[in-house]
């Protein structure tokens, strides 16, 4: 006789890793007893072992038929212990080949994170959302692609949900690759074709890096370069909202998928005023708030700069500007230059003062009319 066959006589009951089947005889809140064999054995499944992605374990009642596979033999109150989830995962692998033939856009939770995505589990496969197919809302964009706060944006998405679709699938090697992107192209290219340059939209700030502000909204995303988030000099988009912060935002710009948003340009802009204000020739006040190798920029009003080039700070030659001006410090000087399509304003401070004798002795010399002792320069 078949040595498999006098064996499955003489021994009947089930083996750890077997699938097998059996009546559900008693259900309870969170465990079940199971007939096995006829009525010769008793399982038991309890607690996460009740657990699968389809709530099998919900559904089921006394005198069902249900599959699971044997985790331990016989324990120490007789019974069996089974797993449901472990049978899906039998089914699952066929479940997820269709499902990555038809497209099918399902909800999976983040369980870990690691530098690459996210990791979770359905049915005791392993699945993993790498970083580059997050949706726009999850993308951590952090400056200079520092690893370290990239995995501290990861793990604020633990036990979040995504829908997600199967981008990649090889049962053999129990790899899952999935992607929230994928799940919201066909929505994102409806609603992609729709927007318009000029447009008002609502979003959240979805990523703030050194050159500007990531926008995420309907599914889409956009930047706002530094330049267009306030009408002054921005020295930290930081400073201008946080991470999940609702912004109202223009498009000013569309090529292929790439959006370019303004938030100034919803504003009232300020060089408008300025232009009624300010005219060359005019003696004003202002602090400054910034030095550079070429000059200064001194606030004249809110979102209102002017540039003192380094050649306008004195009639002697300026190697280093710290040594002549400092940040906070309230100077006087003349506009000597007034470009309000450009924003620019040019001012001088040695505009205000007589050169020394021997500035006016060279440009006497280059042919040059010289400033009077007593006058001060003007334009």
């Amino acid at each position: 006789m078949d040595q498999a066959v006098l064996a499955a006589q003489t021994n009947p009951f089930p083996k750890p890793g077997d699938l097998v089947k059996g009546i559900v005889l008693h259900k309870a809140k969170n465990k079940c007893l199971v007939d096995l064999c006829d009525g010769q054995a008793v399982g038991i499944i309890s607690g996460k072992e009740t657990n699968d992605s389809i709530n099998t374990f919900k559904g089921i009642q006394e005198g069902d038929t249900i599959s699971s596979v044997v985790v331990e033999d016989e324990n120490d109150e007789g019974f069996f212990v089974l797993s449901i989830r472990k049978a899906a995962q039998n089914t699952a692998w066929d479940r997820f080949d269709e499902m990555s033939k038809s497209g099918e856009v399902f909800s999976v939770k983040a369980e870990e994170a690691n530098k690459g995505g996210l990791l979770l589990e359905i049915d005791s496969i392993k699945g993993f959302l790498p970083v580059s197919q997050l949706a726009p809302l999850h993308y951590p964009r952090v400056n200079e692609a520092n690893s370290q706060e990239i995995l501290r944006r990861l793990q604020r998405l633990i036990g979040i949900k995504f829908n997600v679709k199967i981008i990649a699938i090889d049962r053999e090697a129990g790899k899952l690759i999935l992607s929230e992107r994928a799940a919201e192209e066909g929505e994102r290219g409806k609603r992609l074709q729709k927007l318009k340059v000029g447009d008002s939209v609502t979003g959240k700030i979805s990523g703030i890096v050194k050159f500007g502000l990531f926008v995420a909204f309907d599914g889409l995303e956009g930047l706002v370069h530094i330049s267009e988030i306030a009408w002054g000099h921005v020295r930290n988009p930081a400073d201008y909202g946080k991470l999940g912060d609702e912004v109202k935002v223009q498009v000013i710009g569309l090529e292929g998928e790439k959006i370019s948003l303004s938030m100034k340009r919803l504003q009232e802009d300020p060089w408008v005023d300025a232009a009624k204000k300010y005219e060359v020739g005019q003696k004003v006040k202002g602090k400054i708030n910034r030095l550079t190798s070429f000059g200064a920029f001194v606030t004249l009003e809110k979102d209102i700069n002017g540039l003192i080039h380094l050649s306008e700070i004195s009639h002697e030659k300026i190697e280093n500007i710290d040594k002549h001006l400092k940040v906070g410090e309230e100077i006087e000087a003349q506009i000597i230059n007034v470009d309000l399509d450009d924003h620019r304003i040019g001012m001088s401070i040695k505009s205000l003062t007589a050169p020394p004798p021997e500035v006016s002795y060279q440009a006497m010399a280059s042919g040059a009319e010289p400033a009077a002792d007593s006058e001060p320069t003007t334009v």
